[in-house]
């Protein structure tokens, strides 16, 4: 733990406070202060990609969640095939992101990809998915959506399992209506692992990275910017390590 967590963010924190530059073939550290940490707060790039990784984290998990939970109720009442449904809903969890990347821009692709082929037929003019700056973001929170729903499906499925039966037979017993179990047992008694199971998606949605890249690069503008890949363009596309340092830390505390 010390090797690969607690001593690579000591090493952040103390780059967060130099310039530093490369020279021979060797990093030249120039001390800088807090400097870093004043340019996040005037940097319109950290800003934007702040705003759209909390917008995608908030919007993409409350949504995994609903359809999570709705799709872990279907299956918790079903008796003959339970298996199977398990199987198909957690495919997408197992594919690499690499992957699923290549997979959804072949799908949003603007001239051949097979939305835009499906709303010819409706006679809906083809949609630039990922190149139109209101709807890119919206594009990979779709993608999002369809790789890490089968997660909360998986816990939320576990707690309805968990759930004790007798109170359900008493339910019964008095007359309770489907929708009341589910308004005033299920809802009730599931609502730890709903907030448990919101909170771990929320964390890893925030730290979002592959599915820009591998998608939209950020773009259009900065309509998909978020902050993982912002880090990622300070320290190897802009060689700005000091910057990167810094703002990975301020990551780290805000998450």
């Amino acid at each position: 733990m010390a090797l690969v967590s607690t001593l690579p963010v000591l090493n952040l924190l103390a780059m967060s406070f130099f310039k530093i530059t490369w020279q021979d073939a060797r990093a030249v550290w120039e001390a800088n202060g807090v400097g870093h940490y004043r340019d996040l707060a005037n940097d319109n790039l950290v800003r934007a990609s702040l705003r759209n990784t909390v917008f995608f984290a908030v919007v993409s998990v409350l949504l995994q969640v609903v359809i999570g939970f709705t799709l872990a109720l279907f299956v918790s009442k079903i008796t003959r095939g339970r298996t199977l449904y398990r199987m198909v809903f957690l495919l997408p969890l197992l594919i690499p992101g690499i992957v699923i990347g290549a997979i959804w821009k072949l799908i949003f692709n603007s001239e051949f990809g097979l939305l835009n082929q499906i709303l010819e037929v409706f006679g809906v003019w083809p949609v630039d998915w990922l190149g139109e700056e209101k709807i890119a973001l919206w594009s990979v929170i779709i993608v999002d959506i369809w790789h890490w729903t089968p997660f909360c499906f998986l816990l939320l499925l576990a707690g309805i399992e968990s759930l004790p039966q007798d109170i359900y037979e008493q339910a019964k017993i008095d007359g309770a209506s489907g929708w009341q179990e589910l308004m005033r047992i299920t809802l009730p008694l599931m609502w730890p692992a709903i907030v448990v199971t919101f909170v771990f998606r929320f964390i890893t949605a925030f730290k979002v990275f592959d599915e820009v890249y591998l998608l939209t690069a950020g773009g259009p503008g900065t309509a998909t910017e978020v902050l993982s890949f912002t880090i990622y363009q300070r320290f190897f596309t802009e060689n700005r390590p000091g910057f990167g340092a810094a703002m990975s830390i301020a990551v780290i505390f805000l998450i």
